[in-house]
């Protein structure tokens, strides 16, 4: 992509779009212009057919280590409810790709909240998530309340949002909040050979199914399982049903179009 950002790096390898946070110097600390830059790329690549799956990481030793505090300090509640700045966060769960998540360092605060929202978390050893707001008199969101608690259940997450404790990524795994630990030098070149697996699946299966998992989050078994059911049928229509399928039977690879 030829458009340069003041907060991201941007860039397409194969089929993957990849947005790196750029703050390293502030350990990619995330203030509103930032967020802007984040979702509009990351819906951009939504749109473009060439792009299969995205990734989500930082540059420096840090993924985000949280808001920038200079930018929200001397804030109030008018302010905040005027500027409605969450509405941005709140399209990023509109994205209908994958998004891979490759953290290192501190993900704290708006940075965990970011981390929360890709559908696959892969983190370096040194890895460190957790919500400290507490400690500044206030609380997540952008969202932490809700998508830990849908990730740990109700005890466990309260007991990281009222204490602000930091969670190792060993503790990340065990909890289910991410998928994978990995020595940091490997951390990009695994995300990036998850990413490429994917982004060989057929797209319109990619986009179902994802939106189906999210749905589970929220629906009842049966509500569930009636959207499942309706995304299922509807992938008989496609190309690419036929295709994988015809493949099985000629026992090939298939060759799919997104179609």
């Amino acid at each position: 992509m030829s458009k340069t950002y003041e907060y991201i790096e941007v860039s397409i390898e194969s089929s993957i779009g990849i947005v790196k946070l750029n703050r390293p110097k502030v350990l990619n600390a995330i203030n509103r212009p930032m967020v802007t830059e984040i979702v509009t790329v990351l819906e951009e690549f939504d749109r473009n057919d060439k792009v299969k799956a995205m990734v989500l990481a930082g540059n420096g030793r840090a993924f985000a280590a949280g808001a920038d505090i200079d930018e929200m300090a001397e804030a109030t509640a008018i302010e905040l409810e005027l500027l409605n700045q969450f509405t941005e966060w709140d399209r990023l769960a509109w994205v209908k790709k994958p998004i891979i998540g490759a953290v290192q360092g501190f993900a704290l605060g708006g940075g965990f909240e970011l981390a929360l929202c890709c559908d696959i978390l892969y983190a370096a050893q040194d890895a460190e998530f957790g919500f400290p707001e507490i400690s500044l008199g206030v609380m997540p969101g952008a969202g932490g309340t809700q998508r830990l608690t849908k990730l740990m259940g109700k005890s466990k997450a309260m007991e990281w949002l009222l204490t602000g404790d930091r969670m190792s990524a060993k503790e990340a795994l065990h909890y289910g909040v991410i998928n994978r630990v990995i020595p940091k030098e490997l951390l990009m070149e695994e995300t990036m050979r998850f990413a490429h697996k994917i982004a060989k699946q057929p797209p319109l299966s990619l986009r179902l199914i994802k939106e189906s998992v999210h749905k589970a989050v929220d629906y009842s078994v049966y509500e569930g399982m009636q959207y499942e059911r309706k995304n299922f049928y509807l992938l008989f229509a496609s190309k690419d049903q036929k295709e994988g399928m015809r493949a099985f039977k000629e026992k090939r690879k298939p060759k799919f179009e997104g179609e």
